[in-house]
């Protein structure tokens, strides 16, 4: 595996359990999720010109989320999270969050930077991971994972992309997928370079399709 530079070691994480909903179970870690269903009028929170409306309404929407999980910690209500040069959000200062959306829903989580020391979070349809995919995005493991249930190949994506959100702002620099292990059961991410994330994830079932939402994140606390 390619092992990639980093500003700091995350330490290994017990694993996630429990009955309450996702945004239960983050809340009890320092962290705030909102989720919000993408509506006519969200793209003014991301008023960019030179992209296309419906990046502008997703954007736009994911941003709305933000402000709501923002506003949980105490917050103000209407900060920006102008796009960095990376293409991620810039939280207020003593703060760390995420956003992730598709074509319908968009999701945000945010925490203290004092709490929680990185956090990813990703939106993919609870749907079979196309093969060609699969192929390249999950290690032999994680297929045989979810053999049992196909959409569990999107999970395992979708955990990906969340600890890829989570590590780059960072280490300014992006793992590739083969440096990512999940494993959904134990609630971990494990890197190339030996850190560990947190991982929680919950299906949401929405009008126009099943979501999984994966949260990647680690605790300053360890």
């Amino acid at each position: 595996m390619r092992r990639f530079a980093s500003a700091f070691r995350l330490r290994a994480s017990a694993s996630v359990s429990g009955q309450a909903g996702l945004a239960a179970r983050l809340a009890a870690q320092g962290l705030r999720l909102a989720t919000r269903a993408l509506a006519i009028g969200d793209e003014a929170a991301f008023p960019d010109a030179s992209e296309p409306l419906s990046r502008r309404r997703a954007s736009g929407a994911a941003r709305l989320a933000g402000r709501a999980a923002l506003a949980e910690l105490g917050s103000p209500a209407a900060a920006e999270l102008p796009r960095a040069p990376g293409g991620f959000a810039l939280w207020p200062q003593g703060f760390r969050g995420s956003l992730a959306h598709d074509g319908g829903l968009a999701a945000a989580v945010a925490a203290r930077a004092a709490d929680v020391a990185a956090v990813g979070v990703d939106v993919e349809p609870a749907q079979a991971l196309p093969d060609e995919v699969a192929e390249i995005a999950l290690l032999a493991g994680e297929r045989r994972a979810s053999v049992s249930d196909p959409t569990l190949a999107r999970a395992i994506f979708a955990a990906k992309e969340a600890v890829y959100k989570a590590v780059n702002p960072i280490d300014g620099c992006a793992p590739e997928y083969e440096d990512i292990e999940i494993d959904l059961a134990a609630h971990c991410a494990r890197l190339g370079d030996g850190r560990a994330l947190r991982l929680d994830y919950e299906r949401l079932d929405i009008a126009d399709g099943a979501r999984w939402v994966v949260v990647a994140y680690a605790l300053v606390r360890g």
